[in-house]
């Protein structure tokens, strides 16, 4: 039996009705539909999902933003158009299945018992020859061989000029059909469950007018109705997020355009969030132990969801998706960056704001996030190195993608791997009068970074970007009050001209006046440069813009190197670069001991940990021009309390699709490992009384083994006569 590709043709007389049905339930409409499917899912597995539209923004431009919009890329498996084709493909394959039943049961009922003899001639599986017993002896041996074989087997009797012959007809295998009909069924069954357990039946709802998308900010209890889905809501999914000591019974269903509500028939109150770690720092354990709370009956019940472990309550199943911060409360130090502004406290509610007042200016500080464990991976770490911002957010639950780039033993990482937690962190933005918001990542503790010891202070301009930190090096207290108090001296005029008077009271000995007077003049020429204070500098190119709009100011390293590629000759370049360098150092230290005296502080002693400080102090106060931010938040302290992000679903159809996963797989099992095969002996006496036989054996793929199954069958059911 063959199958081809073209679709069911009717006998009438309508041309469109004709062709557009012999289209949808022919195999090519159902491979291209297949096609598109297998594309569109691979957009959504590369394109993230339900984001919202700013972040399209900031990553692809407004253009292509716009496009991915349009096209409902950035919903792909609830978009109207994947939806349609799911419905079609379910058309075009149930079509196909009605198509090829009829005659799918109609070959399986027939044994072709009236096949001619000399046709069996014609196959490539074919065996001959003279039997020792009986035509009616050998007939009734060959009939009982088959059935206990496993052979269905029907004979039929045919006159021949010297006597009866039996055509022998046996088929076995013929669940290879079935097979077809299984696997077809099977993928019926899988669009109708995800049709069903998807967006369909809520989109419905919003087409006939009903209900309509939240497209508003707010809290849940100003949802109007209209954005409410009914409690016997057949289906949904959706994401509801429960504080530790907290209630909650609504579920947020996110839409391409807004948001949609559905009330549970209970509360689901979380007690304690539960995460176990390993001795690495790595999460082993996320679970949540929880108390339904019954709104119909009162009743309670404790339950615990761990990941791929829900628990099922009036239909509902709960699941364990992630965890969140649940209103943490922070406690931070405000330090300057090179601001003349003294450190002030502050504290702030994740998720909440606080306005700042600096310089007349209108600037708000967001908290937006707190991470209590990053787990970074410190082999081969050192100074240079960005271990930040490539660190493993524990809030997710499948963490696999992030700990290893390769699965299996083919294919293990030679990469050294020295997993450790380095402590919390908190994210914030600085947002200024126009609106304009920049975000911020800082590490709780230092980082051991190879043999220096480093603050990490993270910051970018667009959740596209990753974050950039500023290390900002430990100083004998392991806090960074030494490089901030260093840089609130940098930019301080009298402070750097106490630096170079300092410096030249031991440097002007043994000099003429004339030398005196110009290493003095070279002193403070250096240190304002790299201070960015230098009036030469205002006509530098600015590195970047800050907030309100404000061209940062060159300084540091950058500013010395722009002086050497403007002024010095090229020639020259080397030999003046290498000794302001080293003249830098030099002013750096004795700034250093005048912040210190300043602070009450002990002089810094000469010695490697103190040059090792000085060393990347250096790099840091460079690097500090390029902070967009006229302040940096060191968190001091943090009250934690976490939230469970549940996902809530109601899916019935998942027992269908179940279904059609079984059916699949029956199918594909019977379409690959059972082989169709039908065979025929041919009994009839010859003129000179001996019992002749032929034998053909037909089956759907002819294979190695079909060919030695047919030999052993041709030497059992024969038994010709030596």
């Amino acid at each position: 039996m063959s199958f081809s590709t073209q679709g069911i043709e009717l006998k009438t007389r309508n041309q469109w009705l004709r062709q557009a049905t012999e289209l949808l339930s022919s195999m090519r409409f159902a491979i291209s539909l297949l096609s598109i499917i297998c594309i569109a899912s691979v957009i959504g597995t590369v394109l993230k999902q339900n984001e919202p539209v700013n972040n399209y923004v900031n990553q692809f431009g407004p253009f292509w933003s716009d496009i991915f919009i349009t096209l409902s890329l950035n919903t792909v498996y609830s978009a109207w158009w994947f939806l349609l084709i799911l419905a079609f493909l379910v058309v075009s394959t149930s079509l196909c299945i009605s198509r090829h039943t009829p005659k799918i049961i109609a070959d399986w009922r027939v044994f072709k018992e009236g096949m001619r003899v000399q046709s069996l001639k014609a196959f490539g599986n074919r065996a001959s020859g003279v039997m020792a017993d009986a035509p009616a002896a050998a007939t009734s041996r060959v009939v009982q061989q088959l059935r206990a074989s496993g052979w269905k087997v029907k004979t039929q009797v045919r006159d021949t000029p010297h006597g009866e012959g039996v055509m022998i007809a046996a088929k076995a295998g013929a669940a290879n059909k079935l097979g077809y009909l299984a696997a077809h069924s099977a993928i019926v069954l899988i669009c109708i469950g995800a049709l069903f357990d998807g967006d369909m039946v809520i989109r419905a709802q919003m087409w006939l007018g009903d209900k309509a998308v939240f497209k508003g900010n707010g809290l849940i209890a100003d949802v109007p109705a209209e954005s409410r889905l009914a409690l016997n809501n057949p289906t949904y999914r959706g994401n509801m997020l429960v504080p530790e000591g907290a209630q909650a019974s609504t579920v947020i269903l996110s839409q391409s355009d807004g948001v949609v509500l559905q009330d549970l028939p209970f509360a689901v109150e979380l007690k304690k969030f539960v995460v176990e770690y390993y001795d690495t720092g790595m999460p082993k354990l996320f679970a949540s132990d929880i108390v339904i709370h019954d709104k119909e009956t009162g009743e309670k019940f404790e339950e615990r969801v761990e990941v791929n472990h829900p628990v099922s309550y009036k239909g509902v199943q709960i699941y364990q998706s992630s965890f969140d911060d649940g209103g943490s409360t922070i406690y931070a130090n405000a330090l300057p960056m090179g601001a003349l502004t003294k450190p002030f406290k502050i504290e702030g509610t994740i998720g909440s704001g606080v306005p700042l007042a600096r310089d007349n200016e209108r600037l708000s500080l967001e908290f937006t996030g707190l991470r209590v464990i990053n787990v970074e991976n410190m082999a081969g770490a050192k100074m240079g190195a960005d271990v930040a911002g490539s660190e493993t957010d524990v809030r997710a639950v499948d963490l696999g993608s992030k700990l290893k780039n390769h699965l299996g033993s083919g294919s293990k990482s030679t990469r050294d791997e020295q997993l450790q937690n380095v402590g919390p962190s908190f994210s914030y933005k600085l947002r200024d009068g126009a609106g304009q918001a920049i975000e911020f990542n800082n590490y709780m503790l230092p980082v051991g970074l190879g043999d220096q010891r480093a603050f990490l202070l993270g910051v970018r301009n667009t959740p596209a970007e990753p974050f950039r930190y500023l290390r900002v090096p430990v100083d004998e207290n392991d806090s960074m009050n030494g490089f901030i108090a260093l840089r609130a001296a940098l930019a301080d005029s009298q402070m750097r001209d106490a630096a170079v008077r300092r410096y030249m009271a031991e440097a002007a000995k043994g000099r003429t006046e004339a030398e005196r007077l110009n290493l003095e003049t070279s002193a403070t020429r250096i240190l304002s440069l790299f201070a960015g204070t230098d009036p030469w500098l205002d006509q530098a190119p600015s590195p970047g813009m800050g907030l309100n709009d404000r061209p940062l100011r060159l300084g540091g390293l950058s500013a010395m190197s722009y002086f050497l590629e403007q002024v010095v000759p090229e020639n020259d370049r080397e030999r003046t670069s290498d000794a302001m360098v080293n003249l830098l150092n030099a002013l750096l230290l004795e700034l250093t001991q005048v912040s210190r005296e300043t602070a009450g502080l002990d002089p810094l002693p000469r010695t490697e940990a103190s040059q090792a400080f000085l060393s990347q102090a250096v790099l840091a106060l460079s690097d500090s021009f390029f902070y967009p931010a006229p302040m940096t938040f060191a968190m001091s302290n943090f009250d934690h309390v976490q939230a469970s992000v549940f996902q809530i679903a109601r899916a019935p159809g998942k027992t269908v699709v179940y279904l059609g996963c079984l059916f699949l797989i029956i199918g594909i099992f019977a379409m690959l490992y059972v082989r169709d095969r039908r065979l025929w002996v041919w009994i009839q006496p010859s003129a000179d009384g001996r019992t002749e036989a032929e034998m053909a054996l037909s089956t759907n793929r002819r294979t190695l083994d079909g060919d030695a199954e047919f030999q052993q069958l041709s030497n059992r059911l024969l038994q010709v006569k030596p």
